[in-house]
């Protein structure tokens, strides 16, 4: 964990004010940029089991430089003030270096989804909904939640039902949270999207050759082991992905009760399946175990993936990490301290304001979808589909009006036909982001002497559009 004096929202700061020494903005401005605008703490009462249970909860807003502000509600006992503002500032400077008009906010409930029943977690989400929807911290057009931690579709559709009951004149409501299920106006692809967008992140680092040999690494993506800490939601898919469409084997995972290995790689899907069953990843068939988890991240692999916490990679354990190329898949699991040490020892960081921008991004296309107030690709797929028919058809006669003998094969024919539907819009999509945003942080990477790591050039990046933003209004 981070050392008692810095704090996560202190690591995140100094991070923003190494970048912002860099430009030549004026100090008023970057200090504007840099608080977190207001942070609202609630607390409320339900009554459960017999009697009344109070909650506290917070909501942060960092800026509002756009609007709405986007961002996480997790469900934890660890959550305080300091780490919602945090978040919220992330949010705000991921936000604007993946391009997504969204000002940045966080949120979270202190509280241990387990020690309650599903009935008992719905009366708390929908008061807690009520309580923010007062404070006007929910909303299609001011603030605009998602889930995180603890959290996942099935609060999104309680928040977005009950928040539709306080306001049912509002034609946009189901736009007032992202990440709800597809059947109340999700979008696919929304699940797989932190996941998804830290493959794409790796395959467009491994298109420059130059990267890559920063990194001390050669070659492509396949093939590199992998180290992963977390099997949540986003490591889960990462993982998956990774290792059954790139051929990365992933060879060791890191979990709260331990960590399992095997040089080989591991069967992931197995791998779920079995902390499902059992609860944790001890006894796992084909792998050795290791009760002390966190010694897993110093095994030996090509590239570390943090997806659980923040704060776990810091002065102590950095100088003992063998892996050459680091991806953030969870929000600030590198410590300032812990940064520093990497980059002295050459380890190149993909930071978690770009690598994990995934959920955003497709929750983003999800807002524009509940406000459109129809599917990506409902209008256009049968239309794509009957103009390659067309172009189909017209080569056949082509082909047989000269007397060649030219055909295609039935695969290419049939991909060729095929319209594309929301879940192929929203991979593509997600897909142009990540590339050109990597392209954007690597221009500042190798054309600023000055800047030596890829999380100082992404801070330059996103401080460059939101002071441009302030511009433009007149700040």
């Amino acid at each position: 964990m981070a050392t008692p004096h810095t704090s996560f929202r202190d690591s995140v700061d100094r991070m923003f004010l190494h970048a912002a020494s860099l430009s030549k903005l004026p100090p008023g401005l970057i200090e504007k940029i840099r608080v977190c605008n207001s942070t609202y703490t609630v607390r409320f009462g339900v009554r459960l089991r017999g009697a009344i249970h109070t909650f506290t909860g917070y909501r942060s807003v960092h800026s509002e430089h756009m609007e709405p502000v986007k961002g996480g509600i997790r469900y934890a006992m660890s959550v305080n003030q300091d780490e919602v503002e945090a978040l919220a500032a992330l949010m705000t400077y991921k936000c604007a270096l993946v391009e997504v008009p969204f000002g940045g906010s966080k949120g979270g409930l202190r509280i241990n989804p387990r020690d309650w029943d599903e009935d008992e977690l719905e009366r708390i989400t929908r008061r807690f909904t009520y309580e923010l929807s007062r404070r006007s911290l929910i909303s299609p057009s001011q603030n605009v939640p998602a889930p995180d931690m603890g959290t996942g579709e099935r609060e999104m559709a309680w928040m977005a039902d009950a928040y539709k009951r306080l306001h049912p004149d509002d034609i946009n409501a189901k736009a007032c949270v992202t990440g709800k299920p597809v059947t109340i106006g999700g979008i696919m692809g929304r699940v797989e999207a932190t996941g998804r967008g830290i493959q794409y992140a790796l395959q467009e680092f491994f298109r420059h050759p130059e990267a890559v040999k920063r990194a001390g690494l050669s070659g492509e993506l396949s093939g590199k082991r992998i180290v992963i800490q977390g099997l949540g939601n986003v490591g889960y898919h990462a993982a998956k992905f990774l290792s059954e469409e790139d051929g990365c084997p992933i060879v060791t995972v890191v979990e709260y009760n331990g960590t399992v290995h095997n040089p080989n790689g591991l069967d992931i899907e197995a791998l779920k399946a079995h902390i499902k069953e059992t609860g944790g990843v001890e006894d796992f068939p084909g792998a050795s175990f290791r009760p002390a988890g966190m010694e897993g991240l110093e095994d030996e692999c090509d590239i570390l993936i943090p997806a659980a916490v923040e704060s776990v990679i810091t002065e102590e354990n950095a100088p003992r990490l063998k892996a050459k190329l680091i991806i953030e898949a969870a929000n600030g699991p590198v410590t300032a301290e812990g940064d520093k040490v990497l980059n002295e020892r050459g380890i190149v960081v993909i930071p978690d304001m770009y690598a994990n921008a995934g959920g955003v991004t497709v929750s983003y296309f999800e807002w524009v979808k509940n406000l459109s107030q129809i599917s990506l690709g409902r209008m256009e797929r049968r239309y794509e589909e009957h103009r390659n028919r067309l172009l189909v058809n017209e080569i056949g006669r082509l082909s047989a009006d000269s007397g060649l003998e030219w055909t295609m094969t039935d695969g290419f024919k049939e991909a060729y036909l095929h319209g594309a539907d929301e879940i192929e819009l929203v991979r593509s999509g997600l897909d142009d982001t990540m590339r050109e945003s990597y392209m954007k942080m690597e221009e500042v990477w190798f054309g600023d002497d000055r800047v030596n790591d890829l999380r100082t050039a992404a801070y330059v990046v996103a401080l460059r559009r939101i002071a441009n933003v302030y511009g433009s209004l007149g700040l």
